[in-house]
């Protein structure tokens, strides 16, 4: 009896500390079991990192440009080579080679095996200002001489390094979905919330209006709120526009799980014990009701970001979005429209790999998030 009794009483307080932990610790210790969640979760901090480090991280700056190595084709990074005196390189890259043809009458560039271009990390490059304040000029990455080439994922028609381009336009894609869904988010939970709580005509006019927006074809809707945005409008504000526009268009899904929620938790309990005790319906609403889905409304706003950040792409690519000088994934897949230039330059959708592997993570890890959000299950 001694000996069943030990481990027994061994599980008691292991049952017990489950029982005290909180919800968010519970979330979290499910969600660590979802292996391809949980790295997914370090991707996308690595891409926002990358985003908000971008003048460090990226070797030149977005409108850096050589017209000598116009569609210079990607230069691999190499390790422990010697160069022609004998010196042992760390890390370098193969200069380029050009060749003209006098018949297409068009100079093209091929990777020089024998010509060695040194490449060091915290080079000295082009000034910037971090974060727009600190005055700096060390890149993460960059050639040991400025005057050689680093293109790592090529160059495009201008002769600008696309790796650069591609790390600089994160910053304007990824965030236009954090601030996207955040506006989404606020529309949602407030007309949502009226929805569910109140019912009766005010229920009835917020849901027709997303019946509305939902019959209405996405990409003419885009188009047209997009036609309302003037050509000579400054960048900064076409961005403003661009999130509004979209905004205004993603709230309807969250809308309507919000909805569903405040349906079910109204006649709950602990909201009748709230109303008795005298609490006003903004108190029961954002004290009460909100707190006991915030793990679901997490979920549903990871998995909105990835639509933000596509729909932003497919604007910009369609020439409604995003325009030059600002430089966005979308941006940068639009000259890759023709196929004369992906047969010159394929490299120009490697800012599509990047797209992909944004909203995988985020999708997965939204996956993650929304099945860790009930830890009792």
């Amino acid at each position: 009896m001694t000996d069943l009794a030990a481990p027994i009483a061994a599980a008691v307080p292991a049952g017990r500390k489950l029982a005290e932990t909180g919800q968010w610790a519970l979330i979290f210790r499910r969600f660590r079991r979802h292996r391809l969640a949980y790295a997914s979760a370090f991707v996308v901090l690595g891409l926002y990192l990358v985003a908000l480090f971008a003048e460090f991280v990226a070797p030149f700056s977005a409108n850096t440009y050589n017209a000598r190595y116009t569609y210079g084709p990607p230069q691999p990074l190499q390790f422990f080579g010697r160069d022609a005196g004998g010196e042992l390189r760390f890390m370098y890259v193969n200069g380029y080679k050009m060749s003209f043809d006098p018949v297409a009458l068009k100079r093209s560039f091929v990777v020089d095996q024998n010509s060695f271009n040194p490449v060091v990390f915290f080079a000295r490059g082009e000034p910037y200002h971090l974060f727009g304040l600190i005055p700096w000029d060390r890149h993460l990455i960059g050639p040991a001489d400025p005057s050689q080439p680093m293109y790592l994922w090529g160059a495009d028609r201008l002769g600008r390094d696309v790796l650069s381009r591609t790390i600089h336009g994160a910053r304007i894609s990824m965030s236009i979905g954090l601030v996207g869904v955040a506006i989404s988010l606020f529309l949602g939970l407030l007309l949502g919330g009226m929805s569910g709580y109140y019912g009766g005509w005010i229920d009835e006019v917020v849901q027709r209006s997303i019946d509305f927006m939902k019959s209405i074809p996405t990409i003419p809707l885009w188009m047209g709120l997009a036609a309302a945005v003037p050509a000579n409008m400054d960048p900064l504000l076409v961005y403003l526009w661009i999130t509004i526009i979209l905004s205004l268009i993603g709230w309807t899904d969250l809308a309507r799980v919000v909805r569903g929620r405040f349906l079910s938790l109204r006649t709950e309990d602990f909201v009748l014990a709230a109303r008795l005790d005298g609490c006003s319906k903004q108190r029961v609403i954002w004290r009460h009701m909100v707190p006991s889905f915030t793990s679901h409304i997490v979920a549903s706003v990871t998995l909105a970001i990835p639509s933000m950040i596509l729909a932003e792409t497919a604007l910009s690519f369609l020439g409604i979005g995003l325009k030059d000088p600002v430089v966005s994934w979308g941006v940068l897949l639009k000259d890759a429209q023709s196929i004369l230039a992906l047969t010159t330059a394929p490299w120009l959708l490697a800012p599509g790999a990047a797209v992909v592997v944004a909203v995988l993570a985020l999708n997965f890890l939204g996956d993650g998030i929304r099945d860790a959000a009930d830890p009792y299950a």
